[in-house]
C-alpha cells in the first residue's frame, strides 16, 4: 500500500527532513509529548480558510456554521471571526456559542424537539431566527407568545422528498424522516399559512436540509429545484439551502470544495429565478480535515491465520463513526509519514466492547510496535462533538496550532470530571 495520501492532511501539514509531520509548525509527536494521547490537534489556518472560503462563496451573513460538527467557545469564536454565523441545535449549543461572545443576532436555533427552556432561551436572548421543525412547536411558540416573550423571526424547515446518497442514518431530506414539514403531504403549506397568520411569529422564510457528508452535487442542485418551486410563490426573504456536503476520509475519494458546491447552488438559483437571499450551512466541509487525531498503540496481538490487532489508548469514545456508520478512515505514524503501509491490522480501541473499532482494516507500516503513535486524519467533524465518557474513559484535549503556536481550547478531562456531577 502506499503512504497516507497527504491530500488528506490539514493545510499547513508539512513532512519535515526527518520524515516526520508537523501541522502548524509544530511536530505531532511534540503535542503528544506535550499534551498527551488521545489527542486531537486541528490545523487554526484552515479552519479559517475554509471560513473565509464560505464567506466569500456565499456573502456575509449567509454562510452559518454547522457547530454541532465541532464546537468548543474557540471555534465559535473563530468562526463568527472569519464573517459566519452560527447554526446551534440545543440549548447547550446555543449557551457555549453566548458565553464564547457570539451575538444572538448571528444564531439561529434548530432542531426536530426544542423544548420550552430551549425556545424560551432563544427567544430572551433573540436569536437571529429560530428554524421551527413542527406544529407542536408552533404551539410552543404560542404559549411562549402568550408569556410576553418577544416575537421570533422563524425559518419554516420543509422536507423536500429528495433522497441523499449517503448513510440512511444522517438522511434527512426523504419523505421518511423526523425533521420538517413533509412537503409531499401538505404539511408544508398547511404550516406556511399559519405561520403566516399567527401573531406569534414573524416569518422570514423557509429551510431545508438533505443529509450529511454527501458528495453528489446534483444531490442539493435537485433540492434547490424543489425548495425554488415551493418558496418562489411564496416571496420571503430568505431561503436556507442547508449543509451536509462530503469531504474525502479515505485513498480515492473525492468531493467538491465548498466554492465548487456553492456555484453549484447559486448557479441553479439563479437559473430558477430565486429571489431570496439563498443561505446555506457548513459544518464537517469547515472542520473534518482540518484535524487529526493522535493515539498511542498500547497492545499488538498477532492471531495466526485470523488478523492482527493493534489496539491504542482511545477508540469509539473519542470517534464513534465508525462504529455507527461505519465509517472508513486511514492511520500513519506520525513519526514516518511516508512509509508504506503494507500490513494490514484492525485498529481498535481500548473499550470493553468488540464493535469498539476505529478501522476494521487498516493498511499500517511494517512493524508498528507498542509505545509508537498512530494518527488517523480527517477527524475534525463528529469526533470530539460526539465523544463519550464510555467505560469512564476521560475525553482527549484540543489543541489549535498555528505558526509554531499550540494553543489548548479544551484541555483533558480528568478523574474528578467524572464524578462531578454526581450527587451521593
Amino acid at each position: 500500500m502506499n503512504a497516507v495520501p497527504l491530500s488528506l492532511l490539514p493545510d499547513t501539514a508539512r513532512v519535515e527532513s526527518d520524515g516526520s509531520l508537523s501541522i502548524g509548525g509544530r511536530r505531532i509527536t511534540e503535542l503528544a509529548a506535550e499534551f498527551g494521547t488521545p489527542l486531537f490537534v486541528y490545523d487554526e489556518t484552515h479552519l479559517r480558510a475554509r471560513c473565509r472560503e464560505a464567506v466569500e462563496t456565499f456573502g456575509p451573513g449567509r454562510a452559518y456554521y454547522a457547530t454541532k460538527a465541532f464546537l468548543c467557545g474557540a471555534m465559535a469564536r473563530l468562526a463568527y471571526e472569519e464573517g459566519m454565523h452560527l447554526d446551534v441545535a440545543s440549548g447547550g449549543e446555543l449557551h457555549i456559542a453566548l458565553h464564547a461572545g457570539v451575538p444572538a443576532d448571528a444564531l439561529a436555533l434548530h432542531g426536530n424537539n426544542k423544548s420550552m427552556a430551549e425556545l424560551r432561551m432563544a427567544l430572551t436572548a433573540q436569536v437571529r431566527h429560530v428554524v421551527v421543525d413542527s406544529f407542536d412547536e408552533l404551539d410552543r411558540l404560542d404559549a411562549l407568545h402568550a408569556e410576553g416573550l418577544p416575537v421570533p423571526k422563524v425559518l419554516a424547515r420543509i422536507t423536500p422528498g429528495v433522497h441523499a446518497h449517503t448513510h440512511e442514518f444522517i438522511a434527512t431530506g426523504q419523505d421518511d424522516s423526523k425533521f420538517g414539514f413533509n412537503l409531499g403531504n401538505g404539511d408544508a403549506h398547511r404550516a406556511i399559512d399559519r405561520m403566516r397568520r399567527s401573531p406569534s411569529v414573524q416569518l422570514e422564510g423557509v429551510h431545508c436540509h438533505i443529509g450529511s457528508n454527501v458528495f453528489e452535487a446534483s444531490n442539493f442542485a435537485k433540492a434547490a429545484e424543489v425548495m425554488a418551486a415551493f418558496a418562489n410563490p411564496l416571496d420571503l426573504p430568505e431561503l436556507v439551502l442547508g449543509g451536509g456536503l462530503g469531504v474525502a476520509y479515505v485513498e480515492g475519494e473525492e468531493a467538491p470544495s465548498i466554492r465548487q458546491w456553492g456555484n453549484v447552488l447559486l448557479d441553479a438559483c439563479q437559473a430558477l429565478g430565486v429571489r431570496s437571499h439563498v443561505s446555506v450551512e457548513p459544518g464537517r466541509s469547515i472542520v473534518a480535515a482540518a484535524a487529526v487525531t493522535v493515539y498511542e498503540v498500547g497492545t499488538v496481538k498477532h492471531i495466526p491465520g485470523v488478523r492482527t490487532y493493534v489496539s491504542v489508548d482511545g477508540g469509539m469514545s473519542d470517534n464513534p463513526r465508525p462504529v455507527l456508520y461505519g465509517s472508513g478512515y486511514e492511520a500513519f505514524l506520525p513519526r514516518a509519514v511516508g512509509a508504506s503501509r503494507s500490513e494490514r491490522a484492525r485498529l481498535v480501541g481500548k473499550h470493553c466492547e468488540s464493535g469498539d473499532v476505529l478501522i476494521f482494516d487498516a493498511a499500517l507500516p511494517e512493524g508498528v510496535r507498542v509505545g509508537d503513535l498512530l494518527a488517523t486524519p480527517v477527524t475534525g467533524a463528529y469526533g470530539h462533538s460526539m465523544a463519550s465518557n464510555y467505560n469512564k474513559l476521560t475525553r482527549p484535549p484540543v489543541v489549535f496550532v498555528r505558526d509554531g503556536d499550540a494553543r489548548l481550547v479544551v484541555r483533558r478531562e480528568t478523574y474528578d470530571d467524572l464524578v462531578r456531577c454526581e450527587v451521593i
